[in-house]
């Protein structure tokens, strides 16, 4: 059986080879889950589209540089979340950065049972809002904490992968993350009715 990182490596070595439909292939297969990160960090869905394209261009051109040490998607998503910090520092935009809290806290944060359970029956007249406080949230956080918290918790990566990706630490990743679910369950605590002494 082969596994999904075999697969893009297969493809790699055909694009390699000359068989550009295989790059065809591996854009179709990572565009969507790649716009939907992207989205998180260039808001404007068009500009997205583009640093998307971007992304992909590069790829393409830096593919012969690609070793395999990572998989493929973790390489795919450097070269985007980088792409995306250029196109906004080119546009003037200031790249919102954090500073690296104390990790120590991150394994006990427990609030983000909440982020994953909020479809009890009590708040799903609340779905839409819980869902727009969300988003809200999330599109509040610096750059750094947001492409954490969607790599974990949108693309359901590991902290290893995340840490591969955004070239730091697992330590600094546990930290964005735990930073970023904080800020989130700050706003979700008014909708969700949870006590303040519950988070530790």
């Amino acid at each position: 059986m082969t596994t999904e990182r075999e697969c893009d490596q297969l493809l790699v070595e055909r694009v390699r080879d000359g068989d550009k439909q295989a790059f065809d292939l591996l854009v179709a297969k990572y565009q969507r889950r790649l716009m939907r990160l992207l989205s998180r960090i260039v808001h404007d869905p068009a500009e997205a589209e583009d640093v998307v394209q971007e992304t992909f261009i590069k790829a393409y051109r830096a593919l012969r540089h690609f070793r395999g040490d990572s998989a493929f998607y973790t390489w795919l998503y450097r070269i985007g979340i980088n792409t995306a910090k250029n196109f906004l520092a080119t546009q003037g935009r200031r790249t919102p950065t954090s500073t690296d809290a104390d990790a120590e806290h991150a394994e006990a944060f427990n609030d983000g049972e909440h982020l994953r359970d909020i479809n009890t029956p009590e708040s799903m007249l609340a779905s839409k809002q819980i869902a727009q406080t969300v988003n809200a949230a999330m599109d509040s956080l610096p750059v750094d904490l947001r492409t954490a918290i969607a790599l974990r918790e949108i693309e359901g990566l590991s902290y290893e992968e995340i840490s591969d990706i955004m070239a730091c630490p697992i330590g600094t990743v546990r930290s964005r993350i735990f930073r970023a679910r904080e800020v989130i369950a700050d706003k979700l605590r008014p909708l969700l009715d949870v006590p303040v002494d519950k988070r530790w």
